[in-house]
């Protein structure tokens, strides 16, 4: 199957026939964006944050733990089963690449908004505000940054990713 600028583009009220038009249509609805530089914003500022914590869990950086530690410590600890925290772990590490560029925002801002469901679930117990002033031990922290960040990924996954995105440019087949 190939998928061209144009067959992605269309959005004609005419019956869908099955195989490459109706991939192209899923496509072109999952890519389709318009030039909204809020949306260009929201999206890089959403992966430029997210990207350290994807490094720490899947490189070790920034005082992380790396891939093999990050597995144990989630299904150990928090007790996720292996699979889905392989998943959390990958997708926390590639989806702000994928937000930066613009190239299928909508599904890496949905797995953002997952995982910060998932994350704010483990936070539950120690209120919503963060621990602004260290009146709780060491990562003891409320869910509202979670909430916040649940907030920016939906606006992507309802706008798309805006100006300047690689989704924009395949679905207009404009230089951006």
């Amino acid at each position: 199957m190939s998928i061209t600028a144009d067959s992605v583009r269309h959005s004609g009220p005419e019956v869908i026939g099955a195989g490459e038009h109706a991939h192209a249509r899923v496509l072109g609805m999952l890519l389709r964006t318009d030039q909204d530089y809020a949306q260009t914003l929201l999206r890089v500022s959403l992966g430029m944050i997210m990207f350290p914590h994807g490094a720490q869990l899947f490189l070790g950086w920034f005082g992380g733990y790396g891939f093999g530690g990050t597995l144990g410590w989630m299904t150990n600890d928090l007790g996720f089963p292996a699979a889905l925290a392989g998943l959390a772990i990958l997708t926390e590490f590639f989806a702000p690449f994928a937000l930066v560029l613009g190239l299928g925002g909508r599904l890496a801002a949905l797995g953002i908004a997952g995982l910060m469901l998932g994350a704010a679930s483990t936070h539950l117990e120690h209120g919503f505000f963060m621990n602004w002033f260290g009146a709780l031990p060491a990562g003891a922290e409320g869910f509202e940054y979670h909430l916040l960040v649940i907030a920016i990924a939906l606006a992507i996954v309802l706008k798309g990713s805006g100006a300047w995105s690689i989704d924009r440019a395949l679905t207009t087949g404009v230089r951006q």
